[in-house]
């Protein structure tokens, strides 16, 4: 979380990867007999009062990706990383997409394009959050 309020400048704010998702993803992936739905929309709920989104925008997401992570878990892991990557990236579509239909449902202005690049930002950066998130996978036990 602490990635994601991090100040930077202007011009980079519009590339920050999604840190919490990956992360989210990761865990449901690893853990999820630890780390489910429910914690997806209390992390969700942190991350609305953190960032001062409209209450329950990333809850909402958080929870469906949770969710399609978990479901999704035995039929992603069995593939090499690189193909996980894919999968990972359609998910994280999947959550701008949510986010983007709660955009509009709330009568916000509609984002640029570059709205889409932090999805294509994680898809490369998956590889390496993987590779550097797996020992402590396995200090947490089996799942």
């Amino acid at each position: 979380m602490y990635l994601t309020i991090l100040p930077i400048p202007g011009w980079p704010l519009d590339y920050r990867p999604p840190w919490v998702v990956l992360a989210l993803i990761f865990w449901c992936f690893a853990a999820p007999d630890r780390v489910g739905v429910l914690l997806g929309f209390c992390i969700g709920l942190m991350m609305d009062v953190l960032t001062g989104t409209l209450l329950g925008q990333h809850a909402l997401t958080l929870s469906v990706t949770a969710y399609l992570a978990i479901m999704l878990r035995a039929r992603i892991r069995i593939f090499p990383l690189w193909q996980q990557t894919f999968f990972v990236w359609l998910i994280l579509l999947v959550e701008r997409l949510l986010t983007l239909w709660v955009v509009g449902a709330t009568g916000q202005p509609m984002p640029p394009l570059t709205y889409w690049t932090p999805s294509l930002i994680s898809l490369f950066l998956w590889p390496f959050m993987s590779l550097l998130l797996t020992p402590m996978e396995r200090r947490v036990g089996p799942s």
